[in-house]
């Protein structure tokens, strides 16, 4: 039996949790982020590629095509925000999920390129990407965190 000693909520050891958690956060990192950039060249009038997901030498801000991908990064770093504030919930957490989803993205374009990134502008925007992501995370699920719980659940009556 486990006693919750002055602890709010019980913390338990649960892997397939930790997982499922990490593949939903991998996949709502690349699906806002394949609809941002889509949204964001149909302004330009540029057809989307793989490549402005995976491919560091292509952002930059010399090209309008570049600024274009590295805006939608972060865009998308505001929206897997809203990620961690509805699947992960716990704003201890928020650092620790936005620092996997980066590190899985780092690896995706390590593979896709054959090469490891070696772009300043690219380390520039992951670091950009991972501080948004993980403060604005953090405190909108400190924000529901520090929700005030309903004593009583009966309605109310008018005196």
């Amino acid at each position: 039996m486990m006693r919750m000693a002055g602890q709010f909520r019980s913390y338990v050891w649960d892997p397939v949790l930790i997982v499922s958690q990490i593949a939903l956060m991998q996949f709502i990192y690349y699906g806002c982020l394949g609809l941002w950039i889509a949204l964001l060249d149909l302004l330009i009038h540029y057809s989307p590629s793989l490549d402005q997901l995976f491919s560091f030498e292509l952002l930059g801000f010399s090209s309008v095509h570049g600024r274009i991908t590295m805006m939608a990064f972060i865009l998308n770093s505001l929206t897997c925000a809203l990620g961690l504030l509805y699947f992960i919930r716990r704003g201890k957490q928020c650092l620790d999920f936005t620092v996997t989803v980066h590190l899985f993205h780092m690896l995706g374009c390590w593979i896709y390129n054959a090469q490891f990134p070696s772009t300043i502008t690219w380390w520039l925007l992951m670091f950009v990407c991972i501080g948004l992501m993980a403060v604005t995370g953090e405190y909108l699920c400190l924000r529901t965190e520090l929700n005030e719980i309903p004593l009583n659940s009966a309605p109310k009556s008018n005196v």
